[in-house]
């Protein structure tokens, strides 16, 4: 792949949608580049007194319908070009739900399982001391993202503090429930992904019992939908983490799974009673083999690019839900659509952690916090409200879910930046 084909990818997602909106000719103009850019170098003392400079990454992508938003991920394949993606998908996914935010999308090129906690905390500060002036709570809201998690948003927004002499919780959302998280906030992106998925199976009148599911990646995301699927009496028959997968056509106990990969930092087919886990027969697979799974629906909850052109004919789900950023390219995305796949699209299923994401955010300006209760109601209002109406455009103009989420996001965009005034406005007598 070239440096910048990932970008160039995810830009060709808007090309078949641009058929079915009238959009001016500024707000095309305006979704070619991304707002602002920013490159750091992180210089961090090591536990041995070694220093390493890390590189660092912040991009607003478009900030017309609000402040922008998006998270921060470790990960030694972050580049400039990934975030940047993410942030141009995160700009539709927050117009798609019709949140007042744009999309921003921040990263360090790292492998954090090298480092201390000590280290970890001394990056994850020294990067907001870098972007502190790109980044505020009226301008620019991160989140976590891939192996990132609330202490580290905790550390973040405390070192904010710190640099602005003021206490500032809503600078950084996913940060612990007792300095200023929301409840919900860890399990939002699986909840809202459920919610859609439960929005989405009655329509074809697939009944949970009968229904198989397989998850690739089993991170915070992955673990926690398949867990919900599992109590929604799906048959959950395949998980994988970076490792590798475990199958089994009888169902796995993935509650079980999650308590034993929690323990023992490992999967293993596993059913627990209390702390006693006993190994339960099992096929061990590999990632490429799980997406190639005879199930009904396959979830890609791990990173970018998993499905491609080489193996999309190997795909033999009836439904995809992406969970992840970006599991299929599209040039994958023609093929699947023609062998009459379902692909349920990433800026509506994952969703749900931007939404209590903007929740948290709401109750950090406000000082009024939801109980858990409240969180998960109106993240499910949000998701299956949104999902009914890119169903609809999807039915109505008869096209895939995805150019319905883009035409669905489009139009917002578009009725923003047109609010501003554009060409039509100016050159009318």
């Amino acid at each position: 792949m070239s440096e910048d084909s990932l970008f160039d990818d995810a830009s060709r997602r808007l090309e078949k949608a641009l058929k079915y909106v009238s959009l001016s000719e500024d707000t095309k103009e305006r979704l070619k580049y991304p707002k602002a850019t920013l490159i750091v170098s992180i210089p961090v003392r090591m536990d041995d007194g070694s220093l390493r400079v890390f590189q660092g990454y912040r991009v607003r992508y478009d900030d017309t319908r609000g402040p922008t938003k998006g998270g921060i991920r470790y990960h030694p394949n972050v580049s400039i070009d990934e975030v940047k993606s993410l942030a141009f998908w995160m700009t539709f996914k927050c117009a798609v739900l019709s949140l007042p935010f744009g999309g921003a999308k921040g990263g360090i090129t790292v492998n954090p399982k090298e480092l201390s906690r000590m280290e970890l905390e001394r990056l994850s500060r020294g990067y907001i001391d870098a972007i502190a002036d790109f980044i505020g709570p009226d301008v620019d809201i991160p989140a976590p993202d891939v192996y990132t998690n609330p202490m580290i948003m905790g550390w973040m927004m405390d070192e904010y503090s710190i640099i602005r002499r003021q206490l500032s919780p809503a600078v950084i959302t996913g940060k612990p429930v007792s300095i200023g998280g929301s409840l919900g906030r860890n399990t939002a992106t699986a909840m809202g992904a459920f919610f859609a998925i439960e929005t989405i199976m009655p329509k074809f009148e697939c009944i949970p019992e009968k229904t198989t599911v397989a998850v690739q990646g089993f991170g915070n995301a992955g673990s926690v939908l398949a867990e919900l699927l599992c109590q929604g009496g799906y048959k959950v028959v395949a998980v994988s983490d970076s490792q590798g997968g475990i199958y089994s056509a009888q169902g796995l106990d993935i509650p079980s799974i999650r308590q034993y990969k929690e323990s023992n930092k490992q999967m293993q087919a596993v059913y627990c009673q209390d702390t006693v886990c006993n190994i339960v027969e099992h096929q061990v697979l590999t990632n490429e083999e799980l997406l190639a799974l005879d199930v009904d629906i396959l979830i890609p909850a791990a990173l970018e690019n998993q499905i491609t052109e080489k193996n999309a004919t190997d795909i033999r789900a009836k439904f995809i839900f992406e969970v992840a950023n970006g599991p299929i390219n599209s040039a994958a995305d023609k093929v699947l659509e023609e062998r009459g796949i379902y692909v349920f699209p990433d800026i509506l299923i994952n969703a749900g952690g931007v939404t209590v994401s903007y929740f948290e955010w709401v109750q950090n300006r406000s000082g009024l916090y939801w109980s858990l209760n409240e969180v998960n109601q109106k993240l499910k209002e949000k998701m299956v409200v949104e999902t009914e109406k890119i169903w609809q455009i999807s039915q109505e103009l008869s096209i895939s879910m995805r150019t319905a989420a883009y035409v669905h996001g489009l139009n917002r965009l578009g009725e923003a930046i047109n609010a501003k005034g554009t060409r039509d406005f100016y050159v009318k007598n």
